[in-house]
């Protein structure tokens, strides 16, 4: 086993959040269409999809008739940095003309697992999104050998009527051990803060956003303190959609009256090449929605996380066990 032990400062409550899905989905009216085409070029193993333009799209400035328009693609379920394409910013018209190449390096068969996902934005000067429409099409059945499906086409933009690749589907679970070793007598020379010791054990059934390939690892912070010092990582295990990490993580400075206040967020990810793609999380606490007092986002543990907590604060130098399901979360940003 491997192990790690940072403190838990006693700092101010934040309630800060970021999202994993950005962009703002705003109150505009999605109307207009684009025009796009999609090949596969076996002598490159590229998928090409070239952008050509939208025309009569929503305004986002009603006064001047208006938006400035770009388009972003991903192949789902990828929702990474890595899977994610966007043409450059067409400002100042409701048909914006792009003719771009957005091109992914991607096995021809893995693309019958693949939805082509085309989404169009307005950005205004704030660098704020506001949503104009999308179209999608299922590559499991495409036609890669038909002239037709190779050609410039027409498509309606429509409205977002899916949640998030993965946000509904099953994102695989966690198996974990936690105890709570409590403030020792008074009187003895020793630590005056108790202790709350993570075993992360083994992941079960985790997605496979990249064809075959996973490289997953587990990521711990202990909100509130979202500094870099709480931050702790198990190693990458590969070529697995069931790692095992065994992997103990301890954190100090714990008061009894911390345990109702803290909680423990752990996140797996997917490590390729140069990013991270986030995969399902858990966040294990009293789930109350305040934190000493603040009304907090992060505070939002499910019914199960939270009996698993309880159950630890309540069995103290006590290995509690449990096997949570990983869901999407909202993930606390961190402090310098």
């Amino acid at each position: 086993m491997s192990k790690s032990v940072p403190a838990l400062p006693q700092d101010e409550v934040s309630g800060s959040m970021t999202s994993i899905c950005s962009g703002d989905f705003g109150n505009l009216e999605v109307k207009g269409s684009i025009q796009f085409a999609v090949e596969y070029v076996n002598s490159m193993k590229e998928l090409h999809v070239f952008v050509a333009q939208c025309e009569n799209l929503a305004a986002a400035d009603v006064r001047k008739q208006r938006s400035d328009t770009y388009v972003k693609i991903y192949l789902l379920p990828d929702k990474g940095k890595m899977g994610k394409k966007k043409t450059v910013v067409v400002k100042k018209t409701l048909n914006p003309v792009f003719n771009e190449i957005l091109r992914y390096k991607i096995e021809k068969q893995m693309l019958k697992t693949r939805k082509l996902n085309l989404s169009v934005w307005h950005r205004d000067t704030f660098k704020r999104n506001s949503f104009l429409g999308e179209v999608e099409l299922d590559l499991e059945t495409w036609d890669w050998d038909n002239k037709q499906n190779k050609v410039l086409k027409w498509y309606p933009l429509k409205q977002k009527t899916a949640p998030v690749a993965l946000e509904a589907e099953n994102r695989g679970e966690m198996k974990l051990a936690l105890q709570y070793v409590p403030q020792p007598i008074p009187g003895k020379n020793l630590p005056t803060a108790g202790e709350v010791h993570i075993w992360v054990k083994e992941c079960l059934d985790l997605p496979l956003l990249r064809g075959s390939h996973l490289n997953s690892f587990v990521k711990c912070t202990i909100l509130p303190d979202t500094s870099k010092k709480s931050r702790q990582r198990t190693r990458a295990i590969g070529k697995t959609t069931n790692p095992v990490f065994n992997h103990t993580m301890v954190y100090d400075g714990f008061r009894p009256e911390d345990m109702m206040e803290a909680c423990v967020e752990l996140t797996v990810w997917d490590h390729y090449k140069l990013t991270n793609q986030f995969l399902g999380g858990l966040r294990i606490g009293s789930g109350t929605g305040k934190s000493y007092g603040i009304e907090v986002d992060w505070m939002d543990s499910t019914s199960k996380e939270a009996d698993f907590w309880e159950k630890m604060v309540n069995s103290p130098n006590t290995w509690i066990e449990a096997t949570l399901p990983l869901r999407m979360l909202l993930i606390a940003k961190i402090s310098k």
